[in-house]
């Protein structure tokens, strides 16, 4: 680790394992209006002995709360609309092999609608970052056509939560975005369940399954 003092780059709240590490680790990333608490409903489907943090998103937004990009009524964000979102959550990710002890090797995505975007926006541009992601109820940037003919995902494992009376991500915009998971490269782990803007008690069970099968 590093001897140098870190101040990390964003306000956050971090759930420490009692090993000294390196740690597996998991940033959640909240959706719109949210802040670095309202994830924690989903620390239970992770392993115990992981790190978990959940960090502040960047603005505050018009409604509450806090948001990576404060939409705009009838957009539909875009990736570079994501970039300053995505700086910030590299960064992040960066200082936390200093700030507790994180294995550079084995950190996920986990975020929740806006914050799933802000996951899949960073793990298309920085795929050397991100081991994999799971992306609950939320969507994929558009104009993301030239970066997946790449394949930056290749091999990296994503769970893609979808509710199928979801209406802020409309069921045909959630398996389009599938698709282009997939065209990515992505291991894409795609569930489709009977809710509107939530993960119901099955996605919560192949959720925890999911992060079983990392914990390898």
């Amino acid at each position: 680790m590093s001897g140098r003092i870190i101040n990390p780059s964003l306000l956050h709240r971090a759930r420490q394992p009692a090993s000294p590490g390196p740690h597996r680790a998991c940033v959640l990333l909240h959706g719109r209006s949210g802040d670095e608490n309202v994830m924690w409903v989903f620390a239970r489907t992770l392993p115990e002995d992981w790190l978990l943090v959940a960090p502040r998103a960047i603005k505050p937004d018009p409604d509450g709360g806090f948001a990576w990009h404060p939409r705009q009524p009838h957009e539909w964000p875009s990736l570079p609309m994501f970039a300053e979102a995505v700086s910030a959550v590299v960064q992040f990710i960066q200082d936390l092999p200093a700030l507790y002890n994180a294995d550079p090797q084995h950190i996920y995505l986990m975020g929740f609608s806006q914050g799933a975007a802000t996951a899949y926006a960073t793990a298309l541009l920085h795929p050397g970052l991100i081991h994999g992601v799971a992306g609950l109820v939320g969507f994929v940037p558009a104009e993301t056509e030239g970066l997946v003919t790449t394949q930056p995902l290749a091999a990296r494992p994503v769970f893609m939560a979808v509710g199928r009376q979801d209406p802020l991500i409309p069921l045909t915009i959630a398996q389009a975005c599938a698709r282009v998971l997939r065209a990515a490269g992505a291991e894409l782990d795609y569930h489709e369940y009977d809710t509107v803007h939530k993960l119901d008690l099955q996605g919560m069970r192949d959720l925890t399954n999911w992060w079983k099968e990392r914990d390898g």
